[in-house]
This record gives C-alpha cells, structure tokens and sequence, in this order.
C-alpha cells in the first residue's frame, strides 16, 4: 500500500535522521509488505506499468536459447546450468526451454534452469506458468543460501535481463567542489533532499576509479549493489558465461555533463517521471547500468571480458531478421504486419530499445569464445535489416 509505506519511511527518517537514497529506494521497491515489487498487481506487460523484451514477443526468448546452446557446444560437458537472477513473469525462462525442446532436444535433456526470485507476486505466477517444465525435472527455485551450499560449482551462464537496473543505488552530487552524497529527509510530512558525507567509503573512489570527475551542480548515481552481486557471481560460476542484458552506458557516456541530473527514472502504467518521491512503493524505480563498471569489477573476480554490443546487434547476430522473414511467410499480411512492429521495438536503434540496451557477456574457464551474438554485422545484408526496420 503506498500511503502505509509514505508513512513507514517518514517515520524512520522521524526517528533516525536523514537516510540513504539507496536506503529509501530498498524500502519503496522490497520492502517486505508494502514495497513495489512484494505487492500484488501485474507490473509487466500491456496492463503493467513497463514492458520488458520477453513480454513482446517469444522470438527474444528463443534467440538467447541460441546464443546458450553455442556457449554449451563451446564448453562441452554433460550439464549445462542456467542461473536466471529476477525470472520477472517466467517468460524468458518458458520460452529458452520451448525453443530447446523443439529444436535442440540434445541440448534440452543437459539443461537445467535455475530461478532465483525474490518478488512473491512473480514466483507464484512463475510456478503457474512453468509447473510443467518443473515436473519435467527442467526448473528450479532457489536463493542466494542455495548458491552458497553449491559455491563453485556452476557450469554453465548466469543471465540477468533488466536485473541491475532495478537494485538499489546511492545518488551523489559534486557541489562546491566536493562529491556529496543525496539523502532523504522529511520537512512538513514532505520527502526532501539534503546533501551531507558519503555514507560508504567507497563511493569516495568510484569515479576516480573509472576516470570520470563530475561537474560542479552533477548528479549521479553509484550502484554497488551491482559490484555485489557481480562478485557474487565470480564465486560460484565455476566455468562457464554470464549475459547481463540491460539499458545503460560506458562510464564515459553515462556520466557526461549533459546528463546532469543522472539517471533515476520512474513507470507508472507505462508512464515515465524523473520523481521518485510520489506513488511511494506504487511505482517502479529504476537508474541505467554503468557497464564500464561491471568490465572492471568482472576482470578483478575473474571474469573475462568477452565483449558487449547494443541489444539490436545482439539479436540480429543470432538470425532475428532471417527468423522474422521465416516466420513472415507463414503468416497473413496483417499478422505479419503486427509481428514487424513489435519487434522493430527491440532493435530500432534510435525510437526502440535496440541501442540503449546493451548485452554484456563474461566468461571464465574457456578460452577466447567467439559468440554469434557478439559478430559483426558486415557479414548480414543490409537489405535483411533495411527492410524489417523502415516504416
């Protein structure tokens, strides 16, 4: 409920002083009964407040399962496990097993997929939704404790699409030549901010770090919740890949001067505000992912850079247009016409989210890969893409 949360955070900044941004964010997103993403009502999809990739269109779905059934050829072996951190609605996962069962049987009896979910509404409709693929012995639940009693053991990918963007982060401002940290206050029942100390040591270094110095009057924020899990991640993955696919920038981009008041965006029904003071715990925040730091924090883990492209080459690395056009020919005009325009949404590179998406592939354990979601396009004709993206 938000006007329950209002009250909740309001009082805690009452009785602690000022808090967090990343604090007050934790508590409008995961806040155990009243947080955005613990509370009931559809989030995702046409009714929802925001679409992801899965949701337009099952293409998405199964052009990954491509892309893992040559990481599995690559490593060899006889299992190949899947870590899916935020499963959102099970379509992802439902529809990387349905291409495998289809086209890859072989590739189908090694996998095992694995959910990690922290958000109620979701793990209920996830299990509705795979209850087959479960009996199958194909999917499983579990959470970080689960990871740990398995710790380095994991061949196969940890995959996060619209994960990182959603984990809590700190905001900070460069004002009269120092970096300070956002907080969250209260005046007259009212958020308001207030600058003061960083409240983690090293967010004194996160930009010196990555050769970025703000400018007087710049916001920006700081995610280490994504430092964290990446390390996490490092941990267990004993050999194998990890794909983050998510919207965001190199540091250089993220953090240049035009974006001066960083990243915080809001979606209420499909609806975008920069406030995240309003709706409290009935809107989704989010910020764009710093992949530049994701690079960083992998190679000090052990994860090796394996590269990282827009969503758009992505999918059009793994045959989206030659799918479409194969898919085109067994349809009608006017089903055709609707599958072109919602996935022109996916790879459109200036309107859509083919360019500010991007796909982040790590590895460890294997020697160079060479990945079709990672190829240059000069080998694809342009007439293929030209053709499925005017209009």
């Amino acid at each position: 409920m938000p006007g329950e949360l209002r009250q909740f955070i309001l009082s805690q900044i009452r009785e602690r002083g000022p808090v967090s941004f990343s604090q007050f964010m934790e508590w409008s997103l995961y806040h155990p009964e009243y947080g955005y993403y613990r509370s009931e009502g559809v989030k995702i999809g046409r009714d929802g407040d925001y679409y992801t990739a899965p949701c337009v269109h099952p293409l998405f779905g199964h052009l990954v399962a491509k892309q893992l059934f040559q990481m599995s050829g690559i490593m060899g072996g006889e299992t190949f496990d899947i870590v899916e951190a935020g499963g959102g609605r099970g379509f992802l996962c439902e529809d990387i097993l349905n291409w495998a069962k289809v086209s890859a049987p072989v590739f189908y009896s090694r996998l095992r997929y694995h959910i990690l979910e922290l958000a109620p509404p979701f793990l209920r409709e996830q299990r509705e939704r795979l209850s087959e693929q479960e009996r199958e012995g194909k999917v499983f639940w579990i959470d970080i404790e689960d990871l740990k009693r398995g710790r380095g053991h994991i061949h196969g990918c940890f995959l996060g699409n619209e994960l990182i963007d959603a984990f809590p982060v700190h905001r900070v401002v460069f004002h009269e030549g120092s970096l300070k940290e956002i907080y969250v206050d209260e005046q007259n029942g009212r958020f308001e901010e207030v600058y003061g100390k960083p409240s983690e040591p090293v967010i004194l270094t996160y930009f010196s770090s990555l050769g970025i110095t703000l400018a007087e009057g710049q916001k920006a924020e700081v995610n280490l919740r994504a430092l964290d899990w990446l390390e996490r991640v490092g941990q267990f993955l004993e050999k194998g890949f990890v794909v983050t696919i998510d919207y965001g920038y190199p540091a250089s981009e993220l953090y240049a001067p035009c974006r001066s008041q960083g990243t915080i965006m809001c979606y209420f029904r499909h609806q975008a505000s920069e406030n995240p003071y309003e709706r409290v715990g009935g809107q989704d925040i989010t910020s764009h992912v710093n992949f530049t730091s994701l690079i960083q924090k992998g190679e000090e883990v052990g994860l090796e850079f394996t590269g990282i492209v827009p969503q758009y080459r992505f999918l059009i690395g793994l045959g989206l247009l030659q799918e479409m056009e194969s898919a085109g020919r067994k349809m009608s005009h006017v089903e055709g016409l609707k599958m072109r325009l919602s996935l022109k949404h996916l790879i459109e590179p200036e309107r859509g989210l083919g360019e500010i998406f991007k796909v982040l592939i790590q590895h460890r354990g294997i020697e160079k890969p060479q990945l079709d979601g990672l190829r240059s396009l000069s080998s694809i004709p342009f007439w293929r893409y030209e053709k499925w993206t005017r209009n």
